[in-house]
């Protein structure tokens, strides 16, 4: 893995993947504790519309994807908000809209073909240098919202009732938690795609909710273990040259599946989530 690093292009994947992965284990430790998992795989897949509509009027990527990811995001938002005993299906339906308008702008894009796999299944070695710096500050600002209102979005996690009687702005921050979820599945969707960037938002967290004893530590330790899967799912992509993304998730599933194997045998190690205790 080390003499692989010589090239740039593999340079640039490691630092695209670490990125990701820190960034997933903040907002990935907040989609779980707040169950918006399902909310997420929706953003993700509408995702694909602002792909299609990049190829078909010729707009930057990164914007184009994250412009329409943010639209979605924000009326999805309004829906669990407003109507609850409906929000998944109309978070389906707005899934299946936003994959369906993506296929069709690329199927009408004048020239030649897309490749659909490289966003289905991610295409962290072509990460350019200025696509790397979008995600740096994007990263550094999604990090600088999340420590300004940690008190406030763990009072939103854990009680809504009480973050209100506490006076926090319950709307707007949850406003705020979709907006940084649309922008952090923006980042992923390059590293492992569209199908799997779930996983590496919620793997981690899961893994990590029963060790961790405040929502600070599984934001930490959900970061770390994104980091220990991306470094060795690069390694076994390059040494057996297979689809990076796709091998960061099949590392990730591996340590799922284990750690629940633990736990049966070893039950009750830690409290789980729903005990942390506030930090």
């Amino acid at each position: 893995m080390v003499e692989a690093l010589q090239f740039e292009f593999m340079r640039n994947a490691m630092a695209a993947g670490l990125l990701a992965s820190v960034i997933c284990g903040i907002m990935g430790t907040l989609v779980v504790v707040n169950r918006i998992v399902f909310l997420s795989g929706g953003i993700a897949h509408a995702a694909y519309g602002g792909i299609g509509m990049a190829f078909y009027f010729g707009w930057p990527y990164l914007a184009s994807t994250l412009g329409f990811s943010l639209g979605a995001a924000m009326v999805m938002a309004a829906v669990t908000l407003n109507a609850k005993h409906r929000a998944d299906t109309i978070i389906g339906v707005i899934w299946a809209l936003g994959m369906a308008c993506g296929i069709i702008l690329i199927d009408l894009s004048p020239g030649y073909n897309v490749d659909l796999m490289s966003y289905l299944f991610g295409s962290i070695l072509t990460v350019p240098d200025a696509d790397l710096w979008i995600m740096v500050a994007m990263g550094l600002f999604i990090v600088g919202l999340v420590a300004v209102y940690y008190k406030d979005l763990l009072a939103l996690s854990y009680d809504e009732e009480f973050a209100r009687i506490r006076g926090v702005p319950v709307t707007a921050l949850y406003f705020l938690l979709i907006g940084m979820l649309a922008v952090t599945v923006v980042m992923v969707i390059q590293v492992v795609g569209l199908i799997l960037v779930i996983a590496l938002l919620t793997i981690p967290p899961f893994i990590m909710e029963k060790y961790a004893r405040s929502m600070l530590q599984m934001m930490i330790g959900s970061s770390v273990l994104g980091v220990l899967f991306t470094i060795v799912g690069l390694w076994i992509s390059y040494a057996f040259d297979l689809t990076s993304g796709a091998s960061i998730i099949m590392v990730a599933g591996i340590f799922f599946f284990l750690n629940l194997l633990v736990e049966r045998l070893i039950p009750d190690r830690r409290k789980s989530a729903t005990s942390l205790i506030p930090e």
